[in-house]
């Protein structure tokens, strides 16, 4: 689809390829909404349509610095190291992390992987070095890669997939006049059920990533023949389950999902037990998978916070709101999951894990 078609042209464009071929994969309709809608600008920030962690705090970032900083040193400070990030948003935790990096000799290579040119120009502001890359096969071969994915495996296409009494089929999109409504998809898909799965009741839905998929065993890969650490940071659950996570987000208020396509971020829950059964297959050291706000707490988010509060009181109040919406239960805490992984001749005991 064309890149520069606005969101009227984009709903034209699916509404015409439903009535010409029939129905599409939910899979296809959040790709090419997600991959227009990040071609408009850079819809982070308070005057954008969601937030992330590293907008919300600088300590986000400074610990996950402090984090990438310590698996390098105790793996004997390897040489030609790169700092990886995907889907980088503003370049506001590559500055955190790779600023609190120094302080203890790690200043690696910055490679970002982003497929939007608006996003690319704002990132090149923030980290002027920084390399770009479409996606992750171009990324560097001749040293270790220190990864982090924070809030990038949401946005990937799922595919939703529901018992029926004849098997599992995939829930579609389809039109009901010219309204986009879910229909059933008529092939068998259950060869791409997990296995544990495949006997549940008769109505159950389920979400899969086979885009996800492909990337974690990428990146699994490069950690295993080169070296080096992930931390992949998102919401979700440690364990797949049932149901629909498939949402739209515009102006940091849930919209309907079909809702003029391509103005609005889709996203659905990442399903980090699919991840680390992937980095295993491939070879790689899985480190654990925990809530954000237990491992901001062990990484020492109270200790930076009383830090800032004591060099800048008159933001007390703010910072500890600051914190507590990264850690905290009603905030982020408990949603997002940390999971680490690593290549398997680097430390398998890590901070937070």
């Amino acid at each position: 689809m064309n890149d520069n078609a606005g969101p009227t042209d984009l709903s034209e464009r699916f509404r015409r390829l439903i009535r010409e071929t029939g129905p599409i994969s939910l899979a296809q309709y959040m790709g090419e909404s997600n991959a227009h809608y990040y071609t408009r600008g850079t819809p982070l920030g308070q005057e954008g349509d969601f937030l992330t962690a590293p907008e919300i705090s600088q300590m986000f970032g400074e610990l996950i610095g402090l984090w990438l900083a310590d698996m390098w040193v105790r793996a004997g400070r390897p040489e030609n190291v790169h700092y990886v990030e995907l889907g980088p948003g503003r370049g506001t935790l590559a500055q955190d992390a790779l600023r609190t990096a120094a302080r203890y000799d790690l200043t690696p290579q910055v490679h970002f992987v982003e497929g939007s040119e608006k996003l690319r120009q704002v990132q090149r502001g923030a980290i002027p070095d920084v390399t770009h890359h479409d996606d992750i096969t171009t990324l560097p071969e001749d040293g270790p890669l220190l990864v982090v994915a924070n809030e990038f495996f949401d946005a990937l296409p799922v595919h939703q997939l529901i018992r029926s009494a004849s098997g599992w089929h995939e829930r579609m999109v389809g039109l009901d006049g010219d309204r986009f409504v879910f229909v059933g998809g008529d092939k068998p898909m259950d060869s791409i059920v997990p296995e544990s799965w495949r006997t549940a009741r008769q109505g159950t839905m389920i979400e899969t990533s086979p885009a996800s998929a492909a990337i974690m065993s990428e990146l699994a890969d490069r950690l295993v023949a080169q070296g080096g650490a992930a931390l992949i940071i998102d919401y979700g659950a440690r364990e797949l389950r049932s149901g629909s996570t498939f949402q739209a987000i515009r102006a940091h208020r849930k919209v309907d999902v079909f809702d003029a396509p391509g103005t609005a971020d889709l996203t659905a829950h990442v399903d980090f037990e699919m991840l680390g059964k992937v980095a295993q297959r491939q070879g790689a050291q899985v480190l654990g998978c925990e809530m954000q706000g237990d491992w901001l707490t062990a990484l020492g988010i109270d200790t930076r916070t009383e830090a800032l509060q004591r060099k800048s009181p008159q933001t007390k109040d703010v910072i500890a709101r600051q914190r507590a919406r990264l850690v905290e239960e009603s905030g982020m805490g408990l949603l997002f999951k940390v999971l680490g992984v690593t290549a398997p001749n680097w430390p398998g005991d890590a901070p937070g894990f």
